[in-house]
């Protein structure tokens, strides 16, 4: 297979810029979850390279000596070579823990992948000295979500997110020619017809989109009485597996980040009176693109109106706690505060039990779980039974046998903790919110 010929894969090269403010540990921990994000699309991470910079302000990003490295990689030079059967094997028993940086055969990549954002004209610059599609990363963060919305809800943000990311590079090149388009508006370009064709594409997705929040909105409220538990953490955390260990559901648990974005609201189970609701929000991660964040203030809205959060981090990670820094961060720009919290450890198998000591002790107020332990999710499932109690009221009720639909009412929204049958009545003793209460009694006086 000549390297000239175009793989079946895409085979990344990932780039990494340093800077005064962003280097070592953190440059580090970013390319490899960048590496896992490329890897979510599909791709075939062959490589890394990093270089030190002021900024990533260069019009070119890189230094000409990099760049040209970076062709020879590309192979946008020279005749070519062949791939040998060491250089297959290269590829095929490749970690992604242990991804190469030095000596890279001639063309064995065909997408750079930058790990910072990159201006239009700096993405028109290097794909040109490179001669390969060229990301940057807020580039493939809105590829995977663009794959993974399946709602209407997450589609409509998604593709906001899409075209305001793609308005400001789109290129002559890329349409057509320059000439003026007679008919078409005052003498209009092809850009710039194409530039107006967006705008008015993310006119109408907001129209849609506010009204699918009016009924979204009307579904929270119809939910506002129960109480709700909202899951948030960094991508890849572990919500859906814990989301269905919690509620006996099936809901979509993949190893990859953003397997799901959609959220999903379920009841808790085993079923408790009244009801208490999970939902599972999307996933954080580091340098999540403004956009995206203002695209999914409707979903986030969820944990906005949650009466509990539980923060889920992969407590096997050591890069964990920047991770919740950044669930924080995502939290207090859509407005989520003065909301009880719990902190939950989750992926625990995964420790030694002195690493779990050593959490417990950093964060003595935090739960410690694995949602394959069947012990680990009953204790979870009691506090939450046992936080949302903490603001109910109890009362005992004198029902008459006549009345009609009230103990159907009693057992749907309340929860009856003593039952005692008299001749003409029934006496009971419920625990519910007085937001119920409230309206039992206006229902037992009609």
């Amino acid at each position: 297979m000549k390297l000239t010929e175009k793989p079946l894969l895409n085979n990344a090269l990932l780039i990494s810029i340093c800077t005064p403010q962003f280097k070592g540990e953190e440059a580090k921990a970013s390319l490899a979850e960048l590496a896992r994000l490329v890897t979510t699309l599909g791709f075939k991470v062959v490589g890394t390279q990093s270089q030190n910079q002021s900024s990533t302000q260069k019009m070119s990003v890189l230094g000409a000596g990099k760049l040209a490295e970076i062709a020879h990689i590309t192979g946008n030079q020279g005749e070519g070579e062949e791939y040998d059967s060491d250089t297959e094997d290269f590829f095929d028993e490749m970690d992604l823990d242990d991804i190469p940086s030095d000596n890279l055969p001639f063309g064995c990549a065909d997408v750079v992948v930058f790990d910072c954002d990159l201006t239009p004209s700096q993405l028109r610059n290097v794909e040109n000295q490179l001669g390969v599609q060229v990301y940057d990363r807020t580039g493939i963060i809105i590829e995977i979500f663009s794959r993974h919305a399946r709602t209407r809800t997450a589609r409509l943000q998604v593709e906001m997110a899409r075209l305001n990311y793609v308005a400001p590079r789109l290129r002559e090149s890329s349409i057509g020619d320059n000439e003026r388009q007679m008919g078409k508006g005052a003498g209009e370009t092809t850009l710039e017809l194409d530039r107006r064709k967006v705008r008015d594409q993310l006119a109408e997705l907001r129209r849609e989109l506010a009204s699918v929040q009016d009924e979204l909105k009307g579904r929270r409220a119809q939910r506002s009485e129960l109480f709700c538990v909202a899951l948030v953490g960094y991508t890849n955390a572990g919500k859906s597996s814990m989301m269905r260990a919690l509620t006996g559901s099936e809901v979509l648990v993949e190893n990859k980040l953003f397997a799901t974005l959609d959220t999903t609201v379920r009841a808790l189970y085993p079923e408790t009176q009244p009801r208490i609701l999970v939902s599972d929000t999307v996933g954080f991660i580091k340098k999540l693109p403004h956009d995206l964040v203002a695209s999914f203030h409707s979903t986030l809205a969820e944990a906005h109106d949650a009466s509990l959060l539980l923060y889920v981090v992969d407590a096997s990670d050591p890069t964990f706690r920047s991770q919740l820094d950044v669930v924080h961060e995502v939290l207090a720009e859509v407005g989520v505060d003065d909301i009880d919290k719990l902190l939950v450890l989750n992926k625990s198998d995964q420790l030694t039990p002195e690493q779990q000591q050593e959490l417990m002790e950093e964060f003595p107020d935090a739960m410690m779980t694995s949602t394959r332990n069947p012990l680990d999710v009953a204790k979870l499932h009691k506090y939450i039974v046992n936080a949302s109690e903490q603001g109910m009221i109890e009362e005992e009720i004198i029902v008459p046998y006549d009345a009609k639909g009230i103990m159907g009412e009693i057992r749907s929204s309340m929860s009856v903790t003593k039952e005692e049958y008299d001749y003409e009545h029934i006496k009971l003793t419920v625990r519910s919110s007085a937001i119920d209460l409230a309206r039992l009694k206006k229902l037992m006086s009609k």
